[in-house]
């Protein structure tokens, strides 16, 4: 990794739609600004694009894998952008691991996913689909010796999980049975039971720009051991503070980290320091 170099946005999507008309200033910037860039896929094309751009720029880096929601066909809300910044319909793939052992040839490639378990999105009478293609991910993974990128999104207000359980624990228990590589649970919203839980079986859990304007996560960020985190953007979502109501970029994952060391009451350069070298060892950038 370059050396001049300061921030590590861990969780990145330049590889979607709504980069396609400036990913290359985006980019620029982000090396400007000196962060490096891991773009997680989220079916094929998007994990193949990931690549590429991981291939072009020396400060990128690529996560290759099959969402949970890309494992069955249905309609995704509003949030989620899809071709002309609209709304899109995932088609349903299976996790070919044969597509993914080409693309795992790449030496920018450093870690499988995004993968897991999605209750809000998905349709009742998925699970299994889901499970199976979380499994084939995790198998993939060991098979390379390659961290997970772990999704975790549990049922809308009201609804149960297809489990009776939190997603959290079906992860937890998943991981647990299948995993032999290390982990980490991107936007992280659960509670720091269930994270020391993850970290008990070589788990790590990152943060988006969300803390920035909510506070629901502060237990966890002022409590969680800091060499068990990392910051993030989940771009082009959630944009933090001050940029609310744009698109998210990876340079703004400098607030993330900056949030971080306000909530913990420390010095930002120690929590630079550290996510910087938390990133470095999980994803092996050097």
């Amino acid at each position: 990794m370059h050396k001049d170099l300061k921030y590590i946005d861990t969780h990145a999507h330049l590889n979607l739609s709504a980069f396609k008309d400036d990913v290359d200033v985006v980019a620029k910037q982000c090396a400007d600004e000196g962060v490096a860039v891991i773009n997680v896929g989220t079916k094929e094309a998007t994990s193949k694009r990931g690549v590429e751009l991981a291939e072009q720029y020396e400060h990128c880096y690529a996560i290759i894998g099959l969402h949970p929601i890309q494992t069955v066909p249905g309609m995704h809300d509003e949030d989620e952008i899809g071709e002309g910044g609209e709304p899109f319909k995932s088609k349903g793939e299976e996790f070919n691991s044969d597509f993914y052992r080409e693309l795992v040839k790449s030496a920018k490639v450093v870690g499988v996913g995004e993968c897991g378990f999605d209750y809000y999105h998905t349709p009742e009478g998925s699970y299994e689909i889901q499970e199976k293609a979380f499994i084939a991910q995790i198998e993939f993974a060991n098979e390379h010796n390659l961290p997970l990128m772990i999704h975790t999104r549990g049922p809308k207000p009201g609804h149960e999980s297809p489990t009776g359980r939190s997603v959290y624990a079906d992860v937890y228990d998943t991981l647990k049975q299948y995993a032999k590589v290390p982990f980490n649970v991107h936007f992280y919203a659960g509670t720091m039971a269930e994270a020391e839980k993850f970290f008990e079986i070589g788990g790590t859990i990152s943060f988006t720009g969300v803390i920035t304007f909510a506070k629901d996560y502060e237990e966890v960020v002022r409590n969680a051991p800091l060499e068990k985190m990392h910051g993030e953007t989940d771009c082009p979502y959630v944009a933090p503070v001050p940029h609310r109501g744009k698109r998210a970029e990876p340079w703004m994952v400098q607030e993330v980290y900056q949030k971080m060391a306000e909530i913990r009451g420390v010095d930002e350069e120690v929590v630079r320091e550290q996510l910087v070298k938390n990133a470095k060892d999980r994803y092996k950038l050097d």
